[in-house]
């Protein structure tokens, strides 16, 4: 009995250090080193670094994480995006200005409610080429959506519209380092 209480405090105790020392040692490792080493893969660093820093579910995450983390992120901009365009639409002051307005919530709908989604599935079952069309078109629908007010003085949806195209691009890098992995 007191072999076997012994042995059994021994692989507990070994588990324990070996665990602390895991949980330990890697976010150390692989953290921001991890970030920083990612996004210098992508075409808007600081925007990367900046974004994934300031999103705690990207401390201590592998790559399929940080992906995550983007992509998440883009969905959450693509959403508000809309949010802002249905406000807008209430208030539009004339018709051409509406009449584009209601082309970009057209185009933001099914990003937000179908592409992204599937997006976000693709990268959890591992599906990085599909994962990485979905986002690259989200980019492509922001400049879809920006090129409806060609004939406008200034968008109201410029500064909107290109972060989210800028935030996808980062998305589609990430996803890309995945499959070359």
């Amino acid at each position: 009995m007191k072999n076997s209480t012994s042995l059994l405090l021994f692989h507990v105790t070994l588990f324990i250090l070996l665990q602390s020392h895991y949980c330990y040692v890697l976010p150390l490792d692989e953290g921001n080193g991890l970030i920083e080493n990612t996004c210098k893969k992508t075409p808007h660093y600081d925007l990367c670094v900046s974004t994934l820093e300031s999103n705690p579910e990207s401390s201590g995450s592998d790559l399929r994480g940080l992906a995550h983390v983007m992509v998440d992120t883009v969905l959450s901009k693509a959403t508000d995006n809309l949010d802002f365009i249905r406000a807008l639409l209430k208030q539009a002051p004339d018709e051409q200005l509406e009449k584009s307005l209601a082309n970009c919530a057209e185009i933001y709908i099914p990003v937000v409610k179908y592409s992204l989604p599937q997006v976000i599935d693709a990268l959890t079952g591992g599906h990085f080429g599909f994962a990485n069309y979905g986002i690259s078109d989200t980019a492509k629908q922001a400049q879809a959506c920006e090129k409806n007010f060609s004939g406008f003085d200034k968008s109201p949806l410029a500064e909107r519209n290109n972060l989210l195209h800028d935030l996808s691009e980062v998305a589609a890098a990430i996803i890309n380092v995945l499959l070359k992995d």
